[in-house]
């Protein structure tokens, strides 16, 4: 099998995993009662592994097509919003790890590259949130401004950590059997 046709078959499969994961119930559910539509969901470690495994141009690959079916679906009453804003924070997270780690990365790389997309993560949902909720839910910039420590923050620290520490108990299993695929 040609190189381009593997690069697109993990996409496939990895696009897959990250929508069946974003349907087990009890793998999505609200980190604050107060907050109940930013939900914890782990679609997200399927990405994560295949910018690994695959490089930063896959992991974003999988990344729009995931939010785009997430935001026609299952998430169809956020829309746009929900869309626009699971790929800003997935894409910085994929971004971040997977530039820090490289491909296929040891494990103490593996460690410092989570921590850095939980970072940039966090990070970038501060301005986007300020920047696009008011938009699209029509809130004041104020009324955003007062959630983001106590909420926004947390819940996307919570959120990353979560789906990092999942990525690194699950890479070291996928290493042997991807070597012997190249």
């Amino acid at each position: 099998m040609n190189k381009s046709v593997k690069k697109l078959v993990f996409i496939a499969v990895f696009t897959a995993i990250s929508i069946v994961v974003l349907y087990v119930p009890f793998l999505r559910f609200p980190i604050f009662p107060s907050a109940a539509f930013l939900e914890y969901d782990a679609m997200d470690v399927p990405i994560l592994l295949c910018s690994i495994i695959m490089g930063t141009g896959a992991g974003l690959a999988v990344t729009v097509i995931s939010c785009f079916i997430q935001g026609i679906t299952l998430s169809a009453s956020s829309g746009l919003y929900g869309i626009i804003m699971h790929f800003i924070a997935t894409g910085a997270f994929v971004i971040a790890a997977s530039l820090v780690a490289g491909r296929r990365p040891p494990i103490k790389r593996l460690l410092l590259a989570m921590l850095c997309g939980c970072i940039a993560m966090a990070g970038i949902m501060i301005p986007a949130n300020l920047l696009v909720t008011p938009l699209f839910m029509g809130v004041p910039v104020k009324a955003v401004q007062d959630m983001i420590l106590p909420i926004i923050l947390p819940f996307n620290l919570i959120k990353s950590g979560i789906n990092a520490a999942v990525v690194l108990l699950v890479y070291p299993m996928l290493k042997k059997p991807l070597e012997e695929i190249d």
